[in-house]
């Protein structure tokens, strides 16, 4: 049986960095996972996102969904999204059976200074810079970022660097999961 793991913290934290870590590393034990990058994602159902509430709920529901109908069909999937509100998570939590949510903790500081260098592919440029801006709603600044209450892992990517966290969730995906295929 399939699962779904969640990745969520603030922008910059590393959430993408470690799960195409883990995605990596489950491969070459042959494991296959489909990796559900919001940013990615976002781009096709919002095209030009404005980031609101209502409009998160959106792609929060639809994301979950997406992640829901590939486990049903079979595929293991890693979420790599922020979802800054606790209820966009335990929405995808009450929809999958299989499901763990990853923390990725970061404080604010580190996430900013990391956010400036970052060259991901999806990810918009510039997040934290454009938290001054009128009516801007960057999680952990201008709009709440709910920590998970029990995440069934938390990795610190202060003072561990991604591969060491990405090992960290892949040895917890195999000793979880592994009895499910």
């Amino acid at each position: 049986m399939s699962w779904v793991v969640w990745f969520t913290g603030l922008p910059g934290c590393g959430k993408t960095t470690i799960a195409q870590g883990v995605k990596a590393r489950l491969r070459d034990r042959g494991i296959y996972v489909k990796v559900l990058e919001l940013d990615e994602i976002r781009r096709v159902i919002t095209p030009k996102p404005t980031y609101t509430d209502e409009e998160r709920e959106v792609v929060y529901s639809s994301l979950a969904y997406m992640a829901k109908l590939l486990s049903e069909a079979g595929a293991n999937v890693i979420v790599d999204a922020t979802a800054n509100r606790r209820r966009y998570r335990d929405r995808a939590r009450e929809l999958i059976p299989n499901f763990a949510e990853v923390y990725v903790e970061a404080s604010l500081s580190a996430c900013i200074e990391r956010e400036r260098g970052r060259k991901a592919v999806y990810s918009p440029q510039g997040i934290y810079s454009k938290a001054g801006e009128e009516d801007a709603t960057v999680p952990g600044i201008n709009v709440a970022y709910e920590e998970p209450i029990n995440p069934e892992v938390v990795v610190d990517a202060e003072r561990h660097d991604p591969d060491q966290n990405a090992d960290v969730v892949t040895n917890w995906i195999i000793e979880t999961f592994e009895n499910l295929g």
